[in-house]
């Protein structure tokens, strides 16, 4: 996988490439979450729209993403989900803890 990040408005926008899960991904979306918030970042996007998979994984570190963000005072917003990727997240339930939104400029409206 392959991970990039830049500012946008005062956000950052975090877009992981490739697919995210066990062993290949999970644990470096996790790791870019915290060194983005290690800078003093607490506005995050993450973009989905260059994922084509995502496991309970990769799931799973999504969650802990949002946690490690609003345990630092931050907010977190997702977008550009596939519809797999988007019917794994409704079947779970998280399209209700996340801020889930289709474009990256509908989940920077509004921060």
């Amino acid at each position: 996988m392959i991970l990039t990040h830049r500012q946008l408005q005062g956000v950052t926008i975090i877009n992981p490439e490739g697919k995210i899960t066990l062993g290949d991904g999970d644990q470096e979306l996790g790791e870019a979450v915290r060194a983005v918030l290690d800078e003093g970042c607490r506005k995050i996007i993450i973009n989905f729209s260059k994922v084509s998979y995502l496991d309970s994984s990769g799931v799973g570190e999504l969650v802990g993403c949002y946690t490690s963000i609003k345990n630092k005072g931050g907010e977190l917003r997702v977008c550009g989900m596939n519809s797999r990727i988007y019917n794994l997240i409704t079947m779970t339930s998280l399209h209700l803890v996340f801020d889930v939104k289709d474009t990256e400029d509908e989940s920077l409206a509004g921060f």
